[in-house]
């Protein structure tokens, strides 16, 4: 939004320093909004269709779809309890379940208290994920092919 015909929106104008270097200098500096609104800022919507995206994990991606060997130390802090019910609610909901033998629609009863207490325990190191239930889907040659059936969630209290 600009301030008035004619005038410069404080939001975008770069600090200048004025001509004359002194303390009474005859020409103030202009003043610049911070940014620290921007910093916290995670996740935006796009402007076509309204699809809400993460900054911070599309720019994780595209590092580790660059850097194929990097490594990451550390990428807990990116976990909050908002990218975890869209990641519950991405899953498929008639898929198989897992070894613990906990579906879909099972998980979902209770669930803001369930990624509360997933999103703590990531965010405390006691996060372990469950093994996959090894299933085999037989091929047309006679062999079989393994498929791995990941839980919805590990041991959720």
């Amino acid at each position: 939004m600009m301030n008035g015909r004619g005038k410069s929106d404080a939001a975008i104008v770069a600090e200048k320093p004025a001509n004359n270097a002194e303390p009474s200098a005859a020409e103030p500096v202009e003043p610049r909004a911070a940014t620290k609104g921007n910093v916290g800022q995670q996740s935006t919507c796009r402007t076509q269709d309204r699809e809400s995206v993460s900054q911070a994990l599309d720019r994780i991606r595209q590092v580790a779809r660059q850097r194929k060997k990097e490594r990451f130390t550390s990428l807990h802090h990116h976990i909050d309890a908002d990218l975890l019910r869209m990641a519950f609610f991405a899953l498929k909901r008639d898929a198989a379940a897992g070894v613990d033998g906990l579906m879909w629609k099972d998980y979902e009863a209770d669930l803001e208290r369930k990624l509360k207490d997933l999103h703590s325990r990531v965010q405390r190191g006691a996060y372990r994920a469950l093994p996959s239930r090894r299933q085999y889907i037989p091929k047309a040659d006679g062999r079989q092919r393994p498929l791995a059936i990941a839980t919805v969630a590990s041991n959720y209290t």
